[in-house]
């Protein structure tokens, strides 16, 4: 879906002059349709994510249609786990480690996967800031799953990802989704959770996996 520049400002509770204007700062991704600039719902959603941006949970849905009914995160990170000690001393490195250890179904081919995520970061960091990294490929990808989980890595020493605040990252989050429009709303979940103080102070004092489950819960339970 197509959106005029108005209808994204509108997404992102922004004016038009800001929309022009993070077009050519901050890389907000937009196309040139019959000599006017427009963006994609699903590219605007993604990028929203990525930098941060506050988003109308509207905007996912004129992109995809109707939600799925997922999880909880907290359900997801019971189902992919929180794992520690990740090994890589460079992002390609970080990457290849990390794709070697996720629980994937049989037939996937996991250097394709790392070479894709490999090529993603070459496009630009998915470093989100305060040492947090969410590696995904720029079109969402669906893995053959059947059921979607997030496992959370945290590093066996920080590692440059040239995200933009210039901090090395030490925790990644990596989400297996069973469809495009449930990885566009498991990215949207993490966005909400990373924005609570409480959460990310656990994450930077990598906290216990059953604390960092029970923040989860209950920050999600005060937004429902």
């Amino acid at each position: 879906m197509q959106l005029t520049l108005r209808q994204a400002a509108t997404y992102l509770n922004l004016s038009e002059a800001t929309i022009r204007r993070w077009i050519t700062k901050r890389g907000l991704p937009a196309h040139l349709i019959n000599e006017r600039l427009h963006c994609n719902a699903i590219e605007l959603w993604e990028w929203a994510v990525e930098n941060g941006v506050p988003v109308s949970k509207g905007l996912l849905e004129q992109a995809r249609g109707a939600l799925d009914d997922l999880p909880s995160l907290s359900e997801l990170l019971v189902t992919g786990g929180i794992h520690r000690d990740l090994s890589g001393r460079t992002t390609p490195e970080v990457l290849r480690a990390l794709v070697d250890v996720l629980p994937l179904p049989t037939d996937v081919d996991r250097d394709f996967l790392a070479s894709v995520l490999e090529a993603r970061e070459a496009i630009g960091s998915t470093g989100i800031g305060d040492g947090i990294a969410i590696p995904h490929v720029r079109n969402p990808i669906a893995l053959s799953a059947d059921e979607p989980s997030l496992t959370l890595y945290f590093l066996r020493q920080p590692v440059d990802f040239a995200a933009a605040d210039g901090e090395p990252v030490f925790a990644l989050f990596f989400l297996v989704s069973p469809t495009t429009r449930a990885h566009l709303q498991m990215l949207a979940k993490i966005a909400y959770l990373l924005r609570d103080p409480g959460f990310r102070e656990a994450i930077r004092g990598r906290a216990p996996a059953a604390r960092l489950i029970e923040i989860a819960r209950i920050v999600e339970g005060a937004a429902a």
